[in-house]
């Protein structure tokens, strides 16, 4: 456990953690401080903050198994000691860390006696097991126990329909939220209108997050959400036919690409990943998904290419133009 003595400060806005501790593989908690802000000013991040780390959030989880043996979820198969539904169960209480892309297939193949754990799931290269204890099924006998997985990214609940179920195939309920809880107080000092407060947040997550890793991606996640706001003071607007039309500014990316590729030349592109980059994770997402890994990857593309991303809009460009100059 990590502690660190409360400071004020009242000059500048600033955050600290004070507390830190992993009570087990599968329970982190974080204590984090705001201030100094504003009469009013720490209810009002406070409420946003929780609302964004307990429902922005995208974790990583089984959703489905497959099993040609299995005739329904509510059998049990010779040679093991648990009921499919309850090794359905288990498979849903698996903690995953990834940053990953859509859906990916595992699988799990070990033969018995003796128990198979969460270091028997053969995983993609992008997933790892947070803890790989975790249960999953007790063989009694020389039984092959071959089982394939669905492995998603998301966010909020995924809860499974009776429609959902195919041959040999069942939909496992799924808690994408890597953030188990979090709350927040003020704490208010001074007199009048010289009145401060302080903003305390307390993280509680499963693992597949730190604390201080879903602070900062639900930070960037709320950040995001207010953009569009930003855009139109930014822009110009068009009125045509009736309908608001964004005008892009021509050529602007690639004359400033052009000059940071020629003002930059001695820097080795190639080496530089984009998760190495102040990004998003939903621009981040949307760029892996376009196989644009490397900043060279990022400086070859038009500003025209990046628009015809999927869910790609301008303040992304804006936001890519930034870390590039800083870069």
């Amino acid at each position: 456990m990590v502690r660190e003595k409360l400071k004020v400060s009242t000059r500048t806005l600033q955050w600290k953690c004070v507390e830190s501790r992993a009570d087990s593989k599968r329970l982190y908690y974080g204590r984090f401080i705001l201030s100094p802000l504003m009469k009013g000013q720490a209810d009002t991040i406070g409420i946003a903050m929780r609302r964004a780390l307990l429902g922005e959030i995208e974790g990583t989880c089984i959703t489905r198994a497959k099993s040609e043996k299995i005739p329904h979820e509510y059998s049990t198969i010779v040679g093991i000691q648990e009921s499919v539904h309850e090794i359905l169960m288990n498979l849903k209480e698996i903690v995953l860390r990834s940053n990953l892309y859509g859906t990916r297939d595992a699988l799990i193949c070990v033969k018995g006696p003796g128990y198979v754990t969460a270091q028997d799931i053969l995983l993609p290269p992008s997933v790892e097991v947070v803890d790989n204890t975790q249960h999953i099924a007790n063989l009694t006998e020389p039984t092959d126990f071959c089982i394939g997985l669905q492995i998603e990214r998301n966010r909020g609940y995924n809860i499974k329909t009776p429609n959902n179920f195919q041959d040999g195939s069942y939909p496992i309920d799924a808690i994408f939220m890597p953030v188990r809880n979090a709350n927040h107080s003020i704490h208010s000092y001074g007199n009048g209108n010289e009145k401060q407060e302080i903003l305390f947040l307390e993280i509680w997550t499963n693992g597949g997050l730190t604390p201080k890793e879903a602070l900062h991606e639900a930070s960037r996640n709320l950040i995001d959400l207010f953009l569009p706001f930003l855009q139109s003071a930014e822009e110009n607007l068009h009125l045509e036919n009736n309908q608001y039309k964004v005008s892009l500014p021509y050529l602007t990316f690639h004359d400033r690409v052009a000059k940071l590729k020629k003002k930059k030349k001695e820097i080795a592109w190639k080496s530089i990943f984009i998760d190495q980059s102040e990004l998003s994770p939903r621009i981040y997402n949307c760029l892996k998904k376009s196989n644009i890994h490397t900043l060279f990857d990022l400086l070859n593309n038009s500003q025209e290419a990046l628009m015809k991303i999927e869910h790609f809009r301008i303040e992304d460009v804006k936001r890519i133009l930034g870390i590039l100059e800083k870069k």
